[in-house]
């Protein structure tokens, strides 16, 4: 990756002037052209929202879109659409007990509009700040009942495979315990044992930190600074780690870059996250120090991996260990090809992973270690800078989806290849496109000198920058 030093936040205002103008064609396109009697859009073929993969995980993202489009725009129409898509459909999210996606689905639903209120861009209502809070206090607890113990007290959320599965997305659905926690919720169990939804977060992230993230340290053959798997595999019987797996992608011993993505973003929101929390509350797993200092080499390392392991642009391909991707040469020392006849490119990695740059950037600034915030801070925008953009902008007014050249499940071959490409492109993913909102509200809102966007605001009124 070649990090631009040119670049601002300012500068791309215009980009996100033209973002937020698509945005809300294409979320006007989907409400009025996708049937949701078949379920949730997950993934577009030839243009077109479909159904894709195992279950509805991105529905959340799908309404969350139309609190994020409001937010930026002040229409009155999306909002009272993402109130009621909100009401209608999203409560069998808060009950799943199936899954380890609640902090997708519910913190960008409930958590953003709760957000909208605190900020007062809503008029206070009694009724309707105490149905999100309950709807959020619900879903932390239901999500940290997926639990794991493991060695030496340790734990995870474990995944939809079974409680042998650890995947590293689930480092941003913690996010779902860490807000019910500072609304004053537990998870309640057996003889009415109280166990802190805090404590159970912030296991599953240092469980996340230790066996999905690679340091060099000789942990395997394939140790390197920065990379992740995107599965980790436990023997239930005696808590003990058994080896590194991949359900999307190439191997276990390769780097899903959505995976590495994840981890990047979650992490920066840990390292955020921590000034919420007391000395007191901490003091039981470990400390602040000691959680400060495990989050922030597991950010700085697979910040570093991104950066090292992406195209010139900023937008990386769908594994690094792909196996045709040594016939792309030196890929990181110019832009991506998402028509290239080899590997596909995943923006929606870039669209994550470049929010999660830009938080580890902003961190580092504000007192750690200003050169190499810089440096994360530039690299985030340099992404940006190239996903709000073409090829990877969707300016066709029929194709519903926002961010071009998503892949979902290549091994499964679940990913649409157009007539004459040998490998997936020109497709949108309901995750993409709301991160790169999510993303392209980060620095409407910096540019702005609005409140600081944290899933935190779903709690309390963030600080102004």
């Amino acid at each position: 990756m070649k990090i631009r030093t040119d670049l601002t936040a300012q500068s791309l205002q215009p980009k996100l002037d033209r973002l937020w103008d698509l945005s809300a064609q294409k979320i006007n396109l989907i409400n009025k052209e996708y049937d949701a009697s078949k379920g949730t859009p997950v993934f577009t073929v030839e243009g077109k929202y479909t159904l894709r993969g195992w279950t509805e995980w991105t529905q959340g993202f799908q309404y969350g879109a139309e609190v994020i489009q409001y937010d930026v725009s002040d229409d009155p129409a999306f909002l009272e659409s993402a109130r009621k898509h909100t009401v209608d459909k999203m409560p069998s999210h808060l009950s799943h007990f199936g899954v380890h996606d609640h902090g997708f689905n519910n913190v960008s639903t409930y958590g953003n509009l709760l957000r909208l209120m605190n900020e007062g861009r809503i008029p206070e209502n009694e009724w309707e700040r105490n149905f999100y809070e309950v709807a959020l206090k619900v879903s932390g607890s239901v999500q940290a009942d997926r639990w794991t113990d493991i060695k030496n007290g340790q734990g995870f959320i474990h995944s939809f495979n079974g409680p042998h599965s650890l995947f590293v997305d689930t480092i941003r659905s913690v996010r779902a315990l860490m807000v019910s926690h500072l609304l004053g919720h537990s998870h309640m169990g057996e003889n009415d044992l109280k166990t802190s939804l805090l404590k159970r977060g912030t296991l599953h992230a240092l469980a996340t930190a230790e066996y999905s993230v690679y340091y060099g340290e000789g942990r395997d053959s394939y140790d390197l600074w920065g990379r992740t798997a995107h599965e980790s595999v436990f023997n239930t019987n005696d808590g003990n780690y058994r080896c590194p797996n991949s359900q999307q992608g190439f191997s276990g011993f390769t780097t899903w870059t959505r995976g590495l993505a994840w981890a990047m973003l979650g992490f920066a929101e840990q390292l955020e996250s921590l000034a919420s929390f007391s000395d007191e509350e901490l003091a039981p797993m470990g400390g602040r120090a000691k959680l400060e200092r495990i989050y922030l080499k597991a950010a700085k390392a697979t910040c570093d991996f991104y950066i090292d392991n992406t195209a010139a642009d900023g937008i990386p391909y769908w594994d690094t260990g792909a196996p045709n991707i040594h016939k792309l040469g030196d890929y990181q020392e110019r832009a991506s090809d998402p028509y290239n006849a080899y590997e596909p490119i995943d923006s929606s990695a870039a669209a994550i992973g470049a929010q999660g740059l830009l938080r580890l950037g902003k961190y580092l600034m504000t007192g750690q270690d200003t050169e190499a915030g810089q440096k994360y801070w530039q690299a985030g925008i340099t992404a940006a800078d190239s996903l709000f953009a073409e090829p990877y902008l969707s300016t066709d007014p029929t194709h519903q989806g926002l961010i071009l050249h998503s892949i979902y499940h290549h091994p499964n071959g679940w990913d649409h290849t157009p007539e004459g490409q040998k490998v997936p492109c020109g497709e949108s993913s309901m995750w993409g496109d709301y991160h790169a909102r999510e993303l392209a509200l980060y620095l409407h809102r910096i540019n702005k000198g609005a409140p600081y966007y944290s899933y935190l605001g779903a709690v309390k009124s963030p600080a102004l920058v």
